[in-house]
C-alpha cells in the first residue's frame, strides 16, 4: 500500500481555490551518479553531476562531472528506471556540455592557475579532436540547427585574491565554433571581444553563460559585471545593457539567528544573472542568483533590447518558503539562491524552469503571457539542481543535482527524472499557503493529533532562536499548516536553545514537549509544560532528569513523548552508557508521583551507521514507535514503525535491570519513502495517530542545510491492524 501523497495545486489555486491544472510534472527516477563508477573503483570519491543534456533520439544523457574529470553517461530508454552507461575520462574539469546528434561537445577546463587559463573545446563520439579555446571555459552552447556552438570562456577570478575584487586578468569572451558531421571546425573560430562594455569592470567581462536563439544569436551573461549581452552569429556585437536592480522587501536578510523572520528589505539590489536562456527570438530569461555583490533571489525576463518585460520580485522565494524549502542559512548572501533557468514548449504550453539552487526546487513557470508567468509547480530535487535536459517529444525534464554529501554521511549526487503527467502533482506535501501571514517552517519532527484530526508538528534545533509548534490541516490537498504557535518564556521572550524532538497534548488544550539535551553545550535534556498559547509555565513548565538519568546519559535523547494516563513516555533515541548493545530506553515519568522509570526497547542491529528511535505515540492498546537508520537513498535499510502492547508499557525504576518490551512489525516505510520517485530520506521523525487510528508520517528536512529540503507527510492508512508491506 503507498502512502495518500499529499499533492501541489498551482500557485494561483493556492491562493484563490481554482482548479488544479489538468497535467502535471511528476517525479518519476532519481539516478545515484555514483553508479556510474565501475565495480572495484573506490565510490567514496565525490562525483558531480552539474551541465546535462540528452542524444537526439532522447535516450541517453551525458552530464559533467567536474570532480570526477568525466563525462557521464546514462541510459534513459525506461526513464523510471534509468541505468548507467559508465564514464568517459577528459584531459581536465568538464565545464559545459551541448550534444548535437549523438556527439558531446564538452568545455574542459585544463587551467593550471588563474593568470594562466586555459581550456579544450573536445567532442566525443568520433573523437575527431578538440579546440584550444586560450582560455577557462564556463558554458556551452549549440545552436538550434546545430551547427555552432558558443563558449563562455569566464577565466574565473580568484576570489581569494584581494577578497575578490576585480578587475583580475586575464580578460574572459566568447567564442563560436562551427560544427561538422563529424566534430569540430576549429579553423572557424571566432573570438569575440567583450571589453569595455560593462560599467563595473569592463576589462574584466567575466563571462558566466549562453544561449542562442532561432537566429543564431548568442545571450551573454557578464555575472559579476551585471550585465548582458547580445551577439550576432558572425560575431558582432547586436546590443548590451545592465541588468539593473530590484528593491525587496519581505525578505529574511539575517542568517545568524536561527528564526525565519520575513520583515526585512534590500534596496537597489543587482540582479547579477548566471543562466540565461531564449524563450523566443527576442525574450530571454535570466536566473538571478548573484555573486558578486548582487542576488535578487529571483528571475527576470528580458527583452534583447534592456526592457525588464517580467521580474518575480520577492514571489518565487515567498513560495519556497511556504513548502518548507527556504534555507535559512543563507539568508544574509542570496536566499534561495535561483542560479539554472531553461525553456522548452511541452504540449503547446512555453514553460519557463527556474532552479534555486540553495533551496533546491525547481519552479515551475508558464509564460504564455510574458508579461505574466505563473508559477504553475515547485518539483523537489537533489541538493542543489545546476542543469537541466528537456525532452518535450517525451514528456520529460532532468535535473542535473551537484551536492554530493558523501564526507557528511548525506545523500549522493543525483539525477532526477520528471514526466509530464495527467492529474494532479504529487509535491509539496505540506504548505504553509493560504495562511493569513507567511509561515517559514523547516526541520519539523515530533508530531501528535488531537480529537478534531488537527496534527501538531514541533521544529528542532535547527531553529532554536524560534522554536514553534504547527498545526497543521491533514484533510487538504496537500495538507496545510493553518497556524503556528511560538513557544516563549515569561518574559516574551522566544525559549531559545531548545531542540524540540516531541509533543504530546496535556488533555486541557496545552501541551507536554521534549528536548533532547547535549549537556557539552550546557542545553540539558527536558520536558516542558507548554500552555495552548504557547507559554512554558513558570513553576512547574520545566521538568529536568533526575540524578540516576543524567549520570548516564549521552546527547542522543528523547526523540518523542506521549502521554498514557498520568504518565509521560518518552523514546530515547540511541543507548546510553548503562544500555545492553541495540537496546535502548523507553523512559516513563509520572505527573502525579514524580517518580521515574523505563523499560527496554530491542532495536535492529545496523548494516551501517546507526539505528535509532525517532517518535513514541500511544494508541488504543498499544504504543507505536519510529526504529530507523541514520541512512539516506540506495544505502537506507531500517525505516519501519513498530507497536508495543500498553500491557508490557510497565516501567521498573531506575538503576536495575529493566524489562524488554517486544514489538511487532507495522508498516516498513522504504516503499513509501520512493513512491513519489525520489531517494530514501534518512529522517523520518514524526508519527500523529488520529482518533480514527490513521497514522500520518512526517520527514525532517534537516533546514534545508546540506540537505535537499524535501519533507514528506503521508497518511500510512489505519495502524490498528499491523501490515507487513
Amino acid at each position: 500500500m503507498f502512502p495518500r501523497l499529499m499533492c501541489l495545486t498551482s500557485a494561483l489555486a493556492l491562493t484563490t481555490g481554482a482548479a488544479q491544472a489538468e497535467k502535471s510534472f511528476n517525479r518519476i527516477a532519481a539516478f545515484p551518479v555514483v553508479q556510474n563508477m565501475t565495480a572495484g573503483e573506490d565510490q567514496t570519491r565525490e562525483s558531480s553531476p552539474e551541465i546535462i543534456d540528452a542524444t537526439a533520439d532522447g535516450m541517453t544523457l551525458v552530464y559533467t562531472d567536474s570532480p570526477m574529470q568525466a563525462l557521464g553517461l546514462i541510459d534513459i530508454t525506461d526513464p523510471a528506471k534509468p541505468a548507467p552507461k559508465g564514464n568517459i575520462a577528459l584531459p581536465g574539469e568538464p565545464t559545459s556540455v551541448a550534444v548535437i546528434g549523438s556527439t558531446a561537445y564538452v568545455g574542459v577546463n585544463t587551467s593550471e592557475s588563474y593568470t594562466q587559463p586555459s581550456g579544450l573545446l573536445k567532442s566525443i563520439d568520433t573523437e575527431t579532436g578538440s579546440c584550444d579555446l586560450g582560455g577557462q571555459p564556463d558554458s556551452v552552447a549549440k545552436s538550434k540547427d546545430g551547427g555552432f556552438l558558443a563558449v563562455a570562456i569566464e577565466n574565473e577570478r580568484d576570489e581569494d585574491l584581494n577578497d575578490g575584487m576585480l578587475p583580475q586578468m586575464p580578460a574572459g569572451n566568447l567564442v563560436l565554433v562551427n560544427t561538422t558531421k563529424t566534430g569540430l571546425d576549429c579553423a572557424s573560430m571566432k573570438v569575440v571581444s567583450l571589453t569595455g562594455l560593462a560599467d563595473i569592470a569592463g576589462e574584466d567581462p567575466e563571462p558566466e553563460y549562453v544561449s542562442i536563439n532561432g537566429l543564431g544569436e548568442t545571450v551573454v551573461t557578464l555575472q559579476e559585471n551585471n550585465h548582458l549581452v547580445v551577439v550576432s552569429k558572425n560575431g558582432e556585437i547586436v546590443t548590451h545593457f545592465s541588468a539593473g536592480s530590484v528593491d525587496l522587501d519581505g525578505i529574511d536578510a539575517t542568517d545568524e539567528r536561527g528564526a525565519l523572520i520575513f520583515n526585512e528589505s534590500q534596496t537597489a539590489r543587482l540582479r547579477e544573472p548566471d543562466a540565461v536562456t531564449w524563450i523566443d527570438d527576442t525574450h530571454f530569461a535570466t536566473a538571478n542568483e548573484g555573486d558578486y555583490q548582487g542576488g535578487s533571489r529571483g528571475w527576470t525576463i528580458f527583452n534583447k533590447d534592456g526592457t525588464v518585460v517580467y521580474d518575480s520580485g520577492t514571489s518565487f522565494e515567498h513560495a519556497i518558503v511556504q513548502i518548507g524549502h527556504y534555507p535559512d542559512k543563507r539568508s544574509d548572501a542570496k536566499g534561495v539562491e535561483p542560479e539554472s533557468v531553461t525553456f522548452a514548449e511541452f504540449g503547446g504550453t512555453p514553460y519557463v524552469f527556474v532552479g534555486a539552487e540553495r533551496a533546491s526546487v525547481v519552479g515551475v513557470y508558464d509564460v504564455s503571457d510574458l508579461a505574466n508567468p505563473v508559477l504553475t509547480q515547485l518539483l523537489p530535487s537533489g541538493v542543489g539542481p545546476e542543469g537541466y535536459a528537456v525532452l518535450p517529444e517525451r514528456n520529460l525534464l532532468v535535473s542535473a543535482n551537484e551536492k554530493d554529501l558523501i564526507e557528511d554521511k548525506g545523500p549522493r549526487a543525483h539525477v532526477m527524472m520528471y514526466e509530464l503527467q495527467d492529474g494532479a502533482p504529487n509535491y509539496p506535501h505540506l504548505t504553509s499557503a493560504g495562511a493569513e501571514e507567511l509561515i517559514g517552517w523547516g526541520a519539523l519532527s515530533g508530531m501528535v493529533a488531537d480529537a478534531d484530526g488537527m496534527i501538531y508538528a514541533v521544529n528542532d534545533s535547527f531553529y532554536g532562536f524560534q522554536p514553534s509548534i504547527f498545526k497543521i490541516d491533514p484533510s487538504q490537498t496537500p495538507a496545510r499548516i493553518v497556524d503556528v504557535i511560538r513557544i516563549h518564556r515569561q518574559d516574551g521572550n522566544p525559549a531559545q536553545k531548545l531542540d524540540l524532538e516531541g509533543i504530546t497534548l496535556d488533555g486541557n488544550g496545552g501541551f507536554y514537549v521534549a528536548s533532547e539535551g547535549r549537556t557539552d553545550r550546557v542545553t540539558p535534556h527536558a520536558i516542558y509544560h507548554v500552555s495552548k498559547d504557547g507559554l512554558i509555565k513558570a513553576k512547574k513548565g520545566e521538568i529536568g532528569l533526575p540524578v540516576e538519568l543524567m549520570a548516564v546519559e549521552r546527547r542522543f535523547g528523547f526523540e518523542g513523548i506521549t502521554k498514557v494516563g498520568d504518565t509521560l513516555w518518552m523514546a530515547v533515541q540511541r543507548e546510553w552508557k548503562d544500555d545492553p548493545k541495540n537496546h535502548v530506553k523507553l523512559v516513563a515519568y509520572n505527573l502525579e508521583t514524580k517518580e521515574w522509570g523505563a523499560v527496554h526497547y530491542p532495536k535492529a542491529e545496523p548494516d551501517t551507521g546507526w539505528v535509532g528511535l525517532s517518535e513514541i505515540v500511544a494508541h488504543g492498546d498499544h504504543v507505536y514507535v519510529i526504529e530507523r537508520d541514520n541512512q539516506h537513498d540506495f544505502r537506507a535499510v531500517t525505516k519501519k514503525v513498530y507497536r508495543i502492547p500498553l500491557a508490557e508499557m510497565q516501567p521498573a525504576p531506575l538503576g536495575g535491570e529493566l524489562p524488554v518490551v517486544s514489538k511487532e512489525l507495522v508498516r516498513d516505510l522504504l516503499p513509501d519513502l520512493t513512491a513519489t520517485g525520489g531517494y530514501v530520506l534518512d529522517k523520518v521523525e514524526g508519527l500523529a495517530i488520529t482518533a480514527e487510528g490513521e497514522g500520518y508520517i512526517l520527514t525532517d528536512n534537516d533546514g534545508v542545510d546540506d540537505a535537499s529540503g524535501e519533507t514528506m507527510f503521508f497518511s500510512i492508512g489505519p495502524v490498528d491492524t499491523a501490515t507487513t508491506n
